[in-house]
């Protein structure tokens, strides 16, 4: 319990730095929950004390929730931001025992109990690390300039208008070899990432765009996906896989399997010796944690995971609890959880439980058990797959399951009516609604 202090370990005076002040209508008799991060684990987890006699702040550094499933479809501008998005305090609005402090957390004063926004410290009795994951280029961290990764609302703007620009400047060059690589657009890595968005820009390029320029044809873009291993969606079967590579191909999107990536430039991707000249390069191969292995000073795996016992508190420090794509959660049999919305959701509210059953006194719950509710991944316009174990599917049955999926998991009723009236008319006409190009021109 008394672990030395990270403040220590990062240069940071434990006497300096005032308390945070604000003001509240909270018992400050009440155990204080503090939760780092409001992705999918950390919402869950506050929205499961609602009625707990705690007092939750919740720390962010972005004042929305991201459902970042559906972030692929802001980058080929299928969806507008803010129908994946929901203010954070708009969710907690109606609960009295939360709070919601927008900053970047800095630190952990484990011995002290405090969690630092800069200079600000906030104490906490029970702490709930959910910071998620960024993105991991495998020690070649020089390639994201190049191969941006898709994580945050930021990331798919950009892509989006790295995407639109390409077309836009196609029709204007008279460069035939310029043309060509500006509608070359190579995505890297065969993960359900990776698959969606090869899928949407070929059918953005070959459907949507397809009236819309004069002196090029978008359906000539090529789309490359890249993936080292032998298949695609290796979480799923190899029959489900081999679905995916004969619809990607059927959407004219070219799938290069067991080569690997050896370097990305502005001049495009050298993949299996082969440079392929690309303006567009998408990342989806590869996440690491975030930095509260170092916050916390815990101990961590190789993609920066904190190491946790069964309940998901850090070992020797019962009262700190680290989840979601933060932690290196593991099931009963010992096998990783898959770091997916799912697995975040309930060791969320597992975590809750567990924080709910201690100041009533009652039984713990224990052991964090994972369910798994089946992978899902959608392959363009009427096209997904599907594995529920025993069940399988794919085709339009697949598509219609991960549609009600997605949706569902929307956080709020209005982006729930919003989504699925865009998806409906997407459907019927082949055109995205968001084909805005906004922001600083970062091509250049």
């Amino acid at each position: 319990m008394n672990a030395p202090s990270t403040m220590v370990a990062m240069g940071l005076d434990q006497d300096t730095g005032p308390m945070l002040t604000t003001p509240s209508t909270l018992s400050p008799a009440r155990p204080k929950v503090v939760i780092v991060g409001a992705g999918f684990g950390g919402l869950a987890a506050a929205k499961a004390l609602a009625s707990a006699p705690v007092e939750v702040t919740l720390i962010d550094r972005r004042n929305y929730h991201l459902f970042q499933p559906l972030l692929y479809q802001v980058a080929t501008a299928g969806l507008s931001p803010a129908q994946i998005a929901q203010p954070i305090r708009a969710i907690l609005r109606r609960q009295k025992n939360a709070r919601v402090l927008l900053g970047r957390v800095t630190g952990v004063d484990r011995r002290a109990r405090m969690v630092e926004i800069g200079e600000k410290r906030v104490p906490y009795d029970y702490l709930i690390v959910a910071t998620g994951a960024r993105h991991a280029y495998f020690g070649h961290d020089e390639w994201e300039p190049f191969a941006p990764g898709l994580k945050k609302i930021d990331d798919a703007v950009a892509i989006r208008r790295r995407i639109l620009l390409a077309f836009e400047r196609a029709e204007t060059t008279e460069d035939l070899a310029e043309r060509q690589k500006l509608l070359t657009f190579v995505v890297i890595g065969g993960g359900p990432t990776g698959v969606e968005m090869a899928g949407a820009i070929a059918e953005l390029a070959k459907r949507a765009l397809a009236q819309d320029f004069r002196a090029i044809d978008p359906r000539d873009a090529r789309i490359v996906l890249v993936e080292a291993g032998p298949r695609l969606l290796t979480v799923m079967p190899e029959s489900l896989s081999a679905k995916t590579v004969k619809s990607l191909k059927k959407l004219g999107v070219e799938v290069r399997l067991g080569q690997a990536v050896t370097a990305v430039t502005a001049e495009g991707v050298t993949v299996g010796g082969e440079l392929v000249p690309a303006h567009t390069v998408v990342w989806g191969a590869g996440v690491a944690a975030s930095a509260a292995a170092k916050w916390l000073g815990a101990d961590k795996d190789r993609a920066g995971r904190v190491t946790v016992e069964a309940d998901l508190s850090l070992p020797g420090q019962p009262e700190v609890f680290v989840i979601g794509d933060t932690a290196a959660m593991m099931t009963k049999d010992g096998k990783p959880v898959p770091g997916i919305a799912p697995a975040a959701k309930q060791a969320g509210k597992h975590v809750a439980r567990t924080i709910r059953a201690r100041i009533a006194g009652r039984r713990e719950p224990g052991r964090f058990r994972y369910l798994h509710p089946g992978n899902l991944a959608t392959i363009g316009r009427s096209h997904a797959v599907a594995d529920f174990g025993t069940y399988r599917f794919s085709g339009f049955i697949a598509w219609v399951l991960w549609s009600v999926a997605h949706v569902y998991f929307l956080i709020d009723f209005r982006n729930r009516i919003g989504v699925s009236f865009d998806w409906l008319w997407s459907y019927f006409t082949y055109q995205r609604g968001a084909r805005l190009i906004t922001g600083e021109d970062t091509l250049d």
